[in-house]
């Protein structure tokens, strides 16, 4: 589930609530992106500002100012993660986005968000993916034993797998462009990941190359391509 089951439930995406919806459905995991706060708060929402409150500069306490349709607060990711250690069978998938104040906040994120999954002994039902090559570097450092995924789709899964990088999450249009990339990256021992992935075609496309897992707004659908 790609930010929670949203889209057809109409909850809020990345919201708890659309976590528990994902547990519902009983999908393999649901995907939620991680930020951190002026005051080093790490929090779950997809885009860089909450309802117009932009994280990166915001401190925790001014992100409570708005609130999810829903009634829910921005959840932190401990608040997340406790959720989800609840939800037995679903796997908690941390994209821990770029942080626009550089690099060294970006890594700072990435430390804490892996110091926060091993405090809540949730090691073993988290995995991680990051637009940034240098943080999917740094959780391995720091959870060698994680299963990581790069997203950007501008390296071989060669290059991935030599940084100790044990799996490749790309936009389904890189597969189509490298079309041997998802068996090369099955050769390496590497599990492979498509998102968004919305459509029926696409989705049978996939599948028919023997992909490990898809990423999609429309689980719904994937359900019953997957029991046809």
């Amino acid at each position: 589930a790609h930010r929670g089951v949203w889209k057809n439930s109409h909850l809020p995406q990345n919201s708890i609530a659309s976590l528990k919806a994902a547990h519902e459905l009983k999908l393999f995991g649901s995907e939620f992106d991680v930020h951190l706060t002026k005051d080093n708060i790490l929090v779950v929402n997809h885009d860089n500002d909450f309802y117009g409150i932009d994280i990166a500069t915001a401190t925790y306490a001014e992100l409570l100012a708005k609130k999810h349709p829903n009634g829910e607060s921005i959840p932190t990711l401990e608040e997340y993660i406790k959720a989800g250690k609840k939800l037995k069978g679903l796997r908690l998938i941390l994209e821990l986005k770029t942080n626009k104040l550089g690099v060294e906040r970006t890594l700072e994120a990435a430390t804490k968000s892996v110091e926060m999954v091993k405090n809540l002994n949730a090691e073993k039902i988290t995995d991680y993916i990051a637009f940034s090559f240098e943080a999917c570097q740094k959780i391995h450092e720091l959870a060698p034993k994680a299963n990581i995924q790069y997203l950007n789709g501008d390296k071989s899964p060669a290059d991935v797998n030599t940084a100790g990088i044990n799996g490749l999450d790309y936009h389904f249009s890189v597969f189509k462009k490298n079309a041997s990339w998802l068996q090369d990256a099955h050769k390496l021992g590497m599990k492979v990941n498509a998102w968004t992935v919305n459509t029926e075609d696409e989705m049978k496309s996939l599948i028919d190359q023997k992909i490990d897992f898809i990423t999609t707004d429309e689980p719904e659908l994937l359900l019953q391509v997957l029991r046809k």
